[in-house]
């Protein structure tokens, strides 16, 4: 019976900070609800509902400001990110 000498290489977690996590949350959420604000539009066409009264007008203009708004969370994302990739690799600590 060979035995094997099994080497556990230890995987570093992603080193990202509250900030870079709630930017990231932000964006899915907001993508999230912008998808599904397009889905309700499309089904409430198919339907014949009336959109021009209750929720429907803040449905409607909901993906013309959901979709830039996680664009420039994702901008933001990547800026912080490599703010502080640039930071740890003046410091050393990458």
């Amino acid at each position: 019976m060979a035995l094997f000498l099994l080497t556990v290489t230890e995987k570093t977690p992603a080193n990202i900070n509250r900030t870079e996590r709630v930017i990231a949350y932000m964006i899915v959420s907001t993508i999230a609800l912008t998808i599904v604000a397009i889905i309700a539009i499309i089904i409430a066409a198919g339907t014949s509902v009336d959109t021009s009264a209750g929720v429907w007008p803040v449905i409607t203009i909901l993906p013309m400001i959901g979709l830039p708004a996680a664009i420039i969370l994702i901008i933001t994302l990547v800026a912080s990110s490599a703010i502080r990739r640039s930071r740890a690799a003046r410091d050393g600590n990458e």
